[in-house]
């Protein structure tokens, strides 16, 4: 199997975004241990729901935007584009804010110019993708998830954690209106819709197409489970490293920018624990902002029938987000903001994705037991009422 491993190491750097570590942050610096339970559980809905994705694609041969496309009608398929456009300029508002911040931290560099140089590297990044194939796009995206990885579970682990507190965090609860928002904002950033959309991809463009190739699709499958375990493992283990390490040191004042948050990791930490968070942003930033674009370039091709240049995609999201950054908007603040905009995105992903898999005309004997299907519409239905609650509580 190990051979067959690495698409969803790709896709897991969506899960460990520039988002998530503002809204894990806050969310440890604000309310202690109190929403590990939406780490948790967005973790687990990210496991099913990646691996659905990936099943879709292996199965049928086609992409969930290839598959919007050829069964909706097309004002409804043209509704989840523009949606799922959306969705991405949200995506790689976070990614360059990222990057840039992180840029900004260790070198001094302007928050503009950061942006661009992210969309640069992750430019790059692709290039490889596009010039040398699967294998060494997904170790260069690999390196950055370990660079990620090891910054935020050292700072973690120095800054101790209580396990007790932890555990009871398991349990869920909600405190006030602003807890809502960074739950809603963990799970925006957690359950990413463009890596719903990117896994299929990620599989066929490594594997090629299995339809109608029974032993094949089973083999794949099985090792997509085996790589969806360990690499949402890493990004879940990564996510709670990033709470607990807020909620053990961080002062909530601190966290209401990315600025701020460095600054208390440094005063706790010493100065190599602020280095190392500068530095997992930054790793986070170039490898998520390159996983977007991709994402990107998957979406329209799905939805139009068309290929476009990782160019023209890059542009697509970039000129936006360094619009929003020209503004003079607080990074923190658009961090967080951003990833709330990406779970209302999640059941236009979420949905489709459900039906299709549960399509015994499409998926023949690979169909979802009604156990999945029961468990992955539970999820859909979960995160579709989250969304509303919040829009009530904002609109009072």
């Amino acid at each position: 199997m190990l051979p067959l491993l690495g698409p969803a190491f790709v896709a897991a750097v969506a899960y460990v975004d520039p988002g998530n570590v503002a809204t894990n942050v806050a969310a440890g610096a604000r309310f202690g241990y109190l929403l590990v339970w939406v780490v948790v559980t967005a973790n687990l809905v990210a496991m099913l729901v990646q691996y659905l994705a990936a099943k879709v694609t292996v199965v049928s041969g086609a992409t969930l935007p290839e598959l919007s496309r050829r069964h909706f009608r097309r004002p409804v398929a043209l509704g989840l584009w523009a949606q799922a456009e959306l969705v991405a300029i949200a995506t790689d508002l976070a990614e360059l804010i990222g990057g840039a911040v992180a840029l900004n931290l260790l070198f001094g560099m302007p928050i503009l110019a950061g942006g661009v140089v992210t969309g640069v590297v992750s430019w790059l990044v692709l290039a490889v993708q596009q010039r040398r194939g699967s294998r060494p796009f997904e170790a260069a995206v690999s390196g950055l998830l370990a660079v990620v990885l090891v910054g935020f579970c050292y700072n973690a682990l120095t800054a101790g954690f209580d396990a007790g507190a932890l555990a009871a965090g398991v349990v869920p609860r909600i405190e006030g209106q602003d807890s809502l928002l960074l739950a809603v904002g963990i799970l925006g950033a957690t359950v990413m819709p463009h890596a719903i959309y990117l896994h299929g991809a990620l599989v066929r463009d490594r594997h090629g197409d299995a339809a109608g190739r029974p032993e094949r699709q089973r083999r794949l499958l099985a090792a997509t489970r085996l790589d969806i375990a360990a690499a949402m493992g890493v990004a879940g283990l990564v996510n709670l490293a990033m709470l607990t390490a807020a909620a053990a040191v961080l002062l909530p004042a601190e966290a209401e920018t990315i600025q701020g948050a460095h600054d208390g990791f440094g005063r706790a930490l010493g100065a190599f624990g602020g280095v190392l968070f500068a530095l997992a942003l930054l790793a986070s930033g170039f490898a998520s902002s390159a996983v977007g674009t991709y994402a990107g370039a998957v979406v329209f091709e799905g939805f139009f029938g068309r290929e476009t240049s990782v160019l023209v995609r890059r542009a697509v999201t970039l000129v936006p987000a360094l619009a929003v950054l020209a503004c003079g908007v607080e990074p923190g603040l658009a961090l967080v903001l951003s990833q709330v905009v990406l779970s209302f995105g999640i059941p236009f992903a979420l949905w489709p994705l459900v039906f299709f898999t549960s399509r015994k005309r499409l998926m023949g004997p690979l169909v979802n037991r009604r156990s999945t299907t029961v468990a992955a519409s539970v999820a859909a239905t979960f995160i579709t009422a989250l969304n509303a609650v919040l829009l009530v509580l904002i609109g009072s």
